[in-house]
């Protein structure tokens, strides 16, 4: 049994959703910036959820406002969108509340919500504090977690969780349609936290 789920990657420009999709798609990150994303990037990957293959078409998309209109025409197709900002970039993060009005306004109303708080690999130079991260999240009753494109952390967890989401939804069995994502989130990622993400827990 296989199913497709359309997963769109969203934040302002810079914050690492193409390292992020790269890291998920190979289990590497590549050094060196890439180009920024122009328009409309396209992955595909296949996740199992139990007995349930589920494959993910990701697109990555440009943050940059002048390619805002290409992206909306994307969100009414959208199974799932993962939210992105840069931790060490305030004003990526002050934007989600722009981004989560236009998910509003241009997705469907069930779509799959995820908010990612990247780059927890810098630190030092931390500036959102994971905290703020969740408050935000909770305010919108999104799931959240803090993830690493560079080491990986919490980059594959991200993706199955959306997936098992999407999974849940689908399912006749009402044990599967109880699956609270943000409660799985919350457990799995205290069992993988590593010691790339204790330094910069305490920032």
């Amino acid at each position: 049994m296989g199913e497709n789920a359309e997963t769109i990657l969203l934040g302002d420009s810079g914050v690492g959703k193409t390292s992020l999709l790269v890291q998920f798609d190979t289990g590497s990150f590549q050094s060196g910036n890439f180009a920024a994303t122009v328009g409309i990037g396209f992955t595909n990957k296949v996740v199992t959820v139990g007995d349930t293959r589920i494959k993910l078409q990701i697109w990555d998309t440009a943050g940059q406002e002048r390619f805002r209109s290409v992206t909306h025409a994307y969100y009414r197709d959208a199974h799932a969108l993962l939210l992105l900002y840069d931790v060490t970039n305030k004003t990526s993060f002050d934007n989600i509340r722009a981004w989560l009005g236009e998910i509003r306004e241009y997705a469907q109303s069930d779509v799959v919500i995820m908010l990612l708080g990247n780059k927890t690999d810098c630190g030092n130079d931390r500036v959102v504090k994971k905290e703020d991260g969740k408050r935000l999240a909770d305010e919108y009753q999104v799931p959240f977690m803090e993830t690493s494109a560079k080491t990986g952390v919490n980059v594959e967890l991200a993706f199955l969780a959306v997936a098992r989401q999407l999974k849940a939804r689908k399912s006749e069995n009402p044990d599967e349609t109880k699956f609270n994502v943000q409660d799985y989130v919350r457990e799995q990622s205290q069992r993988s936290t590593t010691c790339f993400t204790t330094n910069c827990q305490t920032t």
